[in-house]
C-alpha cells in the first residue's frame, strides 16, 4: 500500500445482530465504542470492520456469484488493496492529522449467516478475504471518499510512535 491511496467506497451499519445492513454516506465513530447506531457500538474490541473490493472480487470469483459489500456485514469497504491484519497496525481514515484512528484487533471471520444472505458457499469464499476487525483509538466522522493511510507500529510492545507508509513519523494521542 506504499504510495497508493485507498479510499472509502462503502459504509454499512446494522442496528441488530441478524438485521440487514443499510448503506450510509457517513458514520459517527466514538473513541473506544465504535460506530454510533451499529450493532457492535459499545462492544469491548469489535468496533469497526473493514474490507477491500479486491478481496470481494476474489471471493466473487471463488463463489461463482456476486458478493456485494453490503451483504458481507462489514462496516467500511475500501476501493482496492489489502486491509492490514497484523494486530497493532493502525489506519488513519480521513484527515491525516485529525481523522479517525483505528487499530487492528484481529482478522474478521465470516459467519454462516453469509450462506443465507449471499448464497451457499459464500462463507467459504470469504475465508481469508473477510476483512479485519479494528478498535477505535480516536473517533470522528468517516465518510464516503475519505482517504485511508496505513500506519505501522514501531515495535511489538505497541509504542505510541507510528511510521506512515511513506516513512514519515506520525504521533498518536
Amino acid at each position: 500500500m506504499d504510495a497508493v491511496t485507498q479510499r472509502v467506497v462503502g459504509l454499512h451499519v446494522a442496528k441488530g445482530r441478524r438485521l440487514p445492513t443499510r448503506e450510509v454516506e457517513r458514520v459517527e465513530v466514538e473513541t473506544g465504542r465504535g460506530i454510533v447506531g451499529d450493532r457492535y457500538h459499545g462492544a469491548k474490541h469489535r468496533h469497526v470492520s473493514v474490507q477491500s473490493l479486491d478481496d470481494l472480487a476474489e471471493a466473487t470469483r471463488l463463489h461463482g456469484a456476486d458478493v456485494p459489500p453490503g451483504l458481507t456485514r462489514r462496516n467500511v469497504t475500501l476501493d482496492h488493496g489489502e486491509v492490514p491484519r497484523t494486530p497493532g497496525v493502525r489506519l488513519r481514515v480521513g484527515d491525516p492529522a485529525t481523522g479517525v484512528l483505528l487499530e487492528v484487533v484481529r482478522v474478521a471471520a465470516p459467519c454462516k449467516l453469509l450462506d443465507d444472505t449471499i448464497g451457499p458457499g459464500a462463507q467459504q469464499a470469504l475465508r481469508r478475504r473477510g476483512g479485519t476487525i479494528f478498535r477505535v483509538l480516536e473517533g470522528g466522522t468517516i465518510a464516503l471518499g475519505d482517504e485511508v493511510v496505513v500506519l505501522e507500529a514501531q515495535d511489538a510492545a505497541g509504542s505510541a510512535g507510528l511510521t506512515g507508509s511513506a516513512g514519515s513519523a506520525a504521533s498518536a494521542t
